[in-house]
């Protein structure tokens, strides 16, 4: 059973002084991270086909292209019972660190791979090698900022505190579209998919400043002071709460797999030459745009949980994701900018941020603090391997279906989301929003964010 929701450490009511800078230092670094993880998905989806399998078909490229990403997310649980482990015995901060720096040294080097024509087979295997390491990385990294940041913040408005860590994810998202967006128009096709990757290194660097300077979680502090820390947390939490991390990973299921299909799959789809006609231009631009949208939504849909509570707010995003399916694929058939741009929109900012603002929060309070890396990490990274390998899966059954496939995929993992939020329990109700309301005013007030 996970602890009670309202936590008892006596300076977290109010938040730690560190609180806002926790939030967007973890959200920089979910920024770079998922700039570099989510750039090789665009690239995959617009050149890793001719760059590293150009001996195939155009579908049999398309369809390895997407493997090779789906590889990336197959490796990060991985990542993420091995960061869930040391989040939960050696602390969250140097989690963050090692993970940055793994993902940046990935990155780098996938634009420095060699291509088919130079090297042959090995170019492939080289993309798997590193994606591979990419996945490790980004495993690593979503359980310690969410943690972080949740564990910094006031228990009023973790929601909105984790929402800012998450709207990293779209500035990400953002910055690596705007790259591919400038570097397809402004450079050759052999440096088109390469400088995005390379210009990670100064990111990386930033990042890394960054969460230097942030403290230790102050509850994980708290538990190693009173000799607590568990000894084996990730088999601790599946043995006494693997129900948690089961209906966590269906949550879940319902965003990142509902991306792959909305986003990913669908870039893949206006670009393949034929019908629709849609131009790169455009869908990067709508995508862009969509990600710019995203950064404000991603943290609002958090604060609208802080109000009403963590389960409403996921049931509405999973009814959309239920009845969107169709849709989407009917707007951008039309081939007309303007509705290609609006299904973007509906599918990042309603389908997808209206989840992720959640999740961190929920997530977190599903889990004791003691397992809450390891829970969360184990939930959250195993929900990727279902989400990689989604492009491949969409666009096998586009082949044989048609759009029709894919769009009732998509609704079916809306439904997933909406079943396992339907059965999961309320975290943040009426009863402990008003005993935060009690603690906070309780407590003594704590010098201003910083």
């Amino acid at each position: 059973m996970a602890e009670p929701h309202v936590p008892h450490v006596p300076q977290s009511a109010q938040g730690s002084p560190e609180r806002l800078r926790v939030a967007v230092g973890c959200g920089v670094g979910a920024t770079i991270e998922t700039y570099d993880f989510i750039g090789f998905g665009t690239a995959a989806a617009l050149y890793f086909g001719d760059v590293f399998f150009p001996d195939s078909d155009p579908l049999s490229a398309t369809l390895l292209s997407f493997a090779t990403l789906g590889i990336g997310f197959a490796a990060r649980p991985l990542g993420g019972i091995v960061a869930g482990h040391l989040g939960d015995r050696v602390g969250r901060k140097p989690v963050l660190v090692g993970s940055l720096l793994l993902m940046g040294v990935a990155t780098v080097l996938i634009g420095c791979l060699p291509t088919y024509q130079t090297v042959g087979i090995w170019a492939p295997v080289l993309l798997v090698i590193v994606r591979v390491i990419q996945g490790l990385a980004f495993g690593a990294e979503w359980g310690g900022a969410i943690l972080m940041t949740f564990e910094h913040a006031p228990w009023r408005k973790r929601g909105l505190y984790t929402g800012i860590t998450q709207a990293g994810f779209p500035v990400g998202l953002l910055l690596a579209n705007l790259a591919f967006l400038f570097s397809r128009h402004t450079l050759d096709d052999n440096w088109a998919w390469r400088v995005p990757f390379l210009l990670s290194a100064v990111l990386i660097a930033v990042g890394v400043f960054i969460r230097l300077k942030i403290d230790e979680s102050p509850e994980f502090e708290a538990l190693k002071e009173s000799g607590e820390v568990v000894k084996n947390p990730l088999l601790t939490v599946v043995r006494d709460d693997w129900r948690g991390v089961l209906r966590a990973f269906c949550l879940r299921i319902a965003e990142t797999a509902g991306y792959a299909v909305s986003v990913t799959f669908v870039l893949s789809y206006l670009d393949d030459g034929d019908t629709p006609d849609v131009s790169s231009t455009t869908t990067l631009t709508a995508l862009v745009t969509a990600a710019a949208l995203g950064i404000a939504a991603t943290t609002l849909w958090g604060r609208l949980s802080d109000r009403i509570g963590r389960r409403p707010v996921y049931l509405l995003g999973c009814a959309v994701s239920v009845l969107w399916g169709v849709p989407l694929f009917l707007l951008v058939n039309t081939e007309s900018a303007v509705l290609v741009l609006l299904a973007f929109v509906i599918s990042y900012t309603v389908c997808q941020n209206c989840l992720a603002g959640v999740q961190g929060a929920w997530f977190c309070e599903l889990f004791d603090t003691g397992t809450r890396t390891a829970g969360t990490s184990l939930a959250y990274q195993l929900s990727a391997v279902v989400s990689g390998f989604t492009p491949m899966i969409a666009t096998a059954l586009h082949s044989v279906t048609g759009w029709t496939g894919p769009a009732v995929l998509f609704s079916c993992y809306g439904l997933l989301g909406l079943v396992a939020a339907w059965t999961t329990r309320e975290t943040w109700g009426t009863e402990e929003r008003r005993a935060a309301d009690r603690a906070v005013t309780a407590s003594p007030a704590l010098p201003a964010a910083r």
